[in-house]
């Protein structure tokens, strides 16, 4: 199959990691991966804050950049809940036909990368290896907007190695929503507390998500407190063979401390 890779704007800015580590995992799985150059932010960030006439450009230059591709696959439920869910809100408020029969068309063939994985390639065991113990936190677009399900759980129980244990109240919000987290600070560190508490309880090395907005949230915390819990992609643990870690994504950067040390 031919994918598309919606990297989002967040993971091309600050986590770039994984949006390689996605491209050596679906290559490895037999799929050409392309990038088209002119995708930029899908419009949440806009919409989410109120500006709904601004989001509109580029729900239409997303249409556009994407519009031929056969599979479109993204890093972020957040970003991938915003096309599937909010465009065509944002088509109906304005009441552009054409971009509502468009996003209509292409909305279905944007799919969040373990939902990709495991119900349309129908595929859970994708050759992982990663010996470390891993907490997998739910986020709440993922959850509440996509109903991902299990999808996430049941690749990582497919890793050799892994040692996957349940996190606590794993579907609480971890506090960060974007701009909640800078609008609402004091509640929002409160949330936080709550969720590295449960993250610490599992003993685990690594907490993973689907989403890296979230694992910079929580990741923060877990730097701030010295203690010894590394964030990482769920991507990030897919494309990790026997032969090692993808370049450039957070648990290489971790693996190269841990040997420096």
């Amino acid at each position: 199959m031919r994918v598309s890779l919606f990297i989002t704007c967040f993971n091309d800015t600050l986590f770039p990691g994984t949006g390689k580590a996605m491209v050596a995992l679906l290559e490895r799985l037999g799929h050409e991966v392309e990038f088209p150059m002119g995708q930029t932010c899908c419009g949440q960030m806009h919409y989410n804050s109120g500006y709904h006439r601004e989001s509109v450009p580029l729900v239409r230059h997303f249409v556009e950049t994407f519009r031929g591709a056969e599979a479109v696959v993204s890093p972020s439920a957040s970003c991938v809940s915003m096309v599937q869910e909010i465009y065509p809100k944002v088509a109906e408020e304005y009441g552009d036909e054409a971009l509502r029969r468009e996003v209509a068309e292409l909305a279905p063939r944007v799919h969040e990368l373990s939902m990709f994985l495991v119900n349309v390639l129908g595929v859970e065991d994708v050759g992982a290896y990663f010996p470390h113990r891993v907490t997998f936190h739910t986020t709440c677009h993922s959850m509440r907007m996509l109903h991902i399900g299990d999808a996430p759980q049941r690749l990582l129980r497919k890793v050799r190695g892994i040692d996957l244990v349940e996190l606590p109240r794993s579907d609480e919000c971890c506090g960060f929503g974007g701009t909640f987290a800078v609008k609402n600070a004091d509640t929002s560190i409160a949330m936080l507390s709550d969720k590295v508490r449960c993250i610490l309880d599992t003993r685990a090395e690594y907490c993973a998500s689907a989403d890296n907005s979230c694992l910079m949230h929580i990741g923060g915390s877990l730097h701030r407190n010295r203690t010894g819990v590394n964030p990482i992609h769920l991507a990030e643990i897919l494309a990790t063979t026997e032969e090692g870690m993808p370049a450039g994504g957070i648990a290489a950067a971790a693996a190269d401390a841990e040997r420096n040390d």
